[in-house]
């Protein structure tokens, strides 16, 4: 006979075994000051467990940050430690605990969530997609960028935070889905994964204008049997400028690592241009997805939303699908107006609106649209948007052009 399962918000009783099941999930371990900063964030955080009479069986953690979309913050629920104990698995467990978050990020004025998924495949079934990628490259040191003058300087300013924060915020502001850092993430022991040390470039008048946060670290490679090689590389974990002297200024001081590494690898986002600017590009890159994200209030979410201006007031209509969010499904009328804000209301499936005037597409496909990820005519061409011509012209002309990226991990 099978106990009566219960969901409720987990509080600082419940901390300890939270930890248990998270250390054991994710097969982590934590020092004591790693866990006094977490016990601080767990306060901030709304933790749901699903209990089998007083057990733990289940949890899944909304940790509330906010990103930049076009430019503007926008309040999002940060969906992790989501997890089970292994003979528990495969119960539902976790799809009551999904659909519960839901209605409490509704609830929370989150119009928007995003997750690092086990399986995209397990999280595209409750209406996330993947909205962002990034590249990674492996230079050898012969491959590095060439030292150039410029008119700035480059220091080493480790744990000076408030420095790499105000630079921080303005590139991530020029990107959709980068997160917004209260100054305590920067101490968290999640970012303080990030070993190593911050190389902050000031342009001639003292103005910070980029920084790199790298470390040097010991690789073993296999060889063949028995046999291993050490290799010494700069592992880059952030690479910020936001102008040109502050790309190669930062490149320069790198590249003087060159007789105490034998390669640098770099994290950069997709729109970089770094191998264009090599005198030989062919160097080995990777596009890696890495988060997924879903619209949680439609209605909410258009609403904070900075389309494109475009002069002139717009009327457009979705066809929404959203299985797991019930609030969202249905029919939407827009009203965009010429400085490219917007209105929303949920229509009668029995009020007239013209097919050739709306959208049709799942939430999954909106959130992927809306950020940025992908355009209205991709994926009209791969199915995942239905309607005609002239409208899919219209959502191209309203919807920003920006590249998606994120640096953090949660």
């Amino acid at each position: 006979m099978r106990c009566r399962m219960e969901i409720r918000a987990l509080g600082q009783d419940d901390f300890e075994t939270s930890l248990e099941l998270t250390k054991y999930a994710f097969q982590l371990d934590f020092n004591e000051k790693d866990k006094e900063i977490l016990r601080a964030r767990f306060t901030k955080e709304q933790t749901w467990g699903i209990f089998d009479e007083v057990r733990l069986s289940a949890q899944l953690a909304i940790v509330p940050f906010e990103t930049y979309i076009n430019g503007t913050r926008v309040a999002i629920g940060g969906v992790t430690r989501v997890s089970t104990w292994p003979e528990l698995r495969r119960q539902g467990l976790i799809s009551k605990l999904i659909l519960h978050s839901l209605k409490t990020m509704k609830e929370n004025g989150q119009s928007l969530s995003f997750l690092v998924p086990f399986s995209f495949g397990f999280y595209r079934k409750y209406g996330w997609e993947t909205y962002t990628e990034y590249k990674q490259y492996v230079l050898e040191t012969a491959q590095f960028p060439p030292r150039v003058e410029t008119n700035g300087y480059v220091e080493r300013r480790d744990g000076d935070i408030e420095l790499l924060s105000r630079v921080y915020e303005v590139y991530a502001a020029r990107y959709n889905g980068t997160l917004v850092r209260p100054l305590d993430w920067w101490k968290s022991p999640i970012f303080q994964r990030k070993k190593g040390h911050a190389a902050v470039y000031f342009r001639e008048d003292g103005t910070p204008a980029g920084y790199a946060l790298y470390e040097i670290r010991k690789q073993s490679e296999h060889l063949k049997a028995k046999q291993f090689r050490v290799q010494r590389e700069l592992l880059v974990h952030e690479f910020v400028f936001l102008d040109e002297d502050a790309r190669w200024g930062l490149w320069s001081y790198l590249s003087n690592h060159d007789s105490m590494v034998e390669r640098a690898v770099v994290t950069a986002p997709v729109d970089d241009a770094l191998p264009f600017f090599l005198p030989d590009p062919r160097i080995q890159q990777e596009v890696l997805p890495y988060f997924m994200a879903r619209i949680v209030d439609v209605q909410q979410f258009i609403e904070q939303y900075v389309f494109s201006a475009t002069g002139e007031s717009l009327k457009l209509a979705i066809r929404l699908t959203d299985k797991y969010a019930p609030w969202n499904d249905g029919l939407w009328e827009l009203t965009i107006n010429g400085e490219g804000r917007a209105s929303i209301n949920s229509m009668n499936e029995n009020d007239t609106v013209s097919d050739r005037t709306a959208i049709r597409c799942d939430i999954q496909t909106l959130s992927a649209l809306l950020l940025g990820y992908k355009r209205p005519e991709e994926l009209h061409r791969i199915g995942r948007i239905g309607g005609v011509e002239e409208v899919l012209a219209q959502w191209e002309a309203i919807i920003p052009r920006r590249t998606t990226y994120m640096l953090d991990f949660f």
